[in-house]
């Protein structure tokens, strides 16, 4: 592919291109996707040298399956596909004591486990990392993310974050959209519960 064709080419005739060998098609493929998957794999990994090594391995993973994509499903998605599952493997690596399914008592927002039922808990709508400004919440935020399993911190940073629809995070998960939905309402919950005295607070001041 000529060079000044680059810019405005899709991300189908750069895919085209690369699979029959143009190595100028594929580095530009990857200069359009990097700062994506770099940013995707920091708020999983939550570390720099890890979301660095996930972007490395993400483009070699690519380079070797290109010839796989067969377009059904947008560009995007695989590549997200192919992010999450290096991202994924790192965490279970280094975690492999979460329960099998540790955030279903959410499911039950009435009581704690002890019994003890629960403070009530102030309004987040659907796009709740949004909405946290100010230093002090968005560090809170943080760290009740980083406390989330990893499988339901991808669930979230996906669909709350990256803004990905219900239907696209199951496609890259490999989930059905109703079990989307269900790891997506117990991590909400998982953080409203951790963040409730941020949140109380910040009503409170209004």
């Amino acid at each position: 592919m000529h060079p000044k064709q680059l810019e405005s080419a899709t991300d189908g005739q750069l895919i085209r291109a690369a699979k029959t060998g143009d190595s100028v098609a594929f580095t530009s493929l990857v200069r359009r996707y990097e700062e994506t998957v770099y940013r995707f794999s920091f708020k999983m990994c939550r570390d720099r040298e890890k979301a660095e090594e996930t972007l490395q391995d993400t483009f070699v993973n690519v380079y070797r399956k290109l010839g796989t994509f067969d377009g059904k499903s947008k560009f995007s998605t695989w590549l997200y596909a192919i992010v999450t599952n290096n991202c994924l493997m790192k965490q279970r690596r280094r975690k492999m004591q979460e329960l099998e399914d540790p955030l279903e008592m959410y499911d039950d927002p009435s009581g704690r486990e002890d019994g003890r039922p629960r403070p009530p808990i102030a309004r987040w709508d659907e796009t709740p990392a949004d909405q946290l400004m100010t230093k002090e919440l968005r560090s809170a935020l943080d760290r009740a993310i980083d406390a989330l399993p990893v499988d339901y911190r991808v669930v979230f940073v996906l669909r709350d974050v990256e803004g990905r629809s219900n239907e696209e995070t199951a496609k890259i998960l490999h989930l059905s959209v109703e079990a989307t939905k269900s790891r997506l309402r117990r991590a909400r919950a998982f953080l409203r519960d951790r963040l409730h005295p941020y949140m109380a607070l910040r009503k409170g001041e209004e």
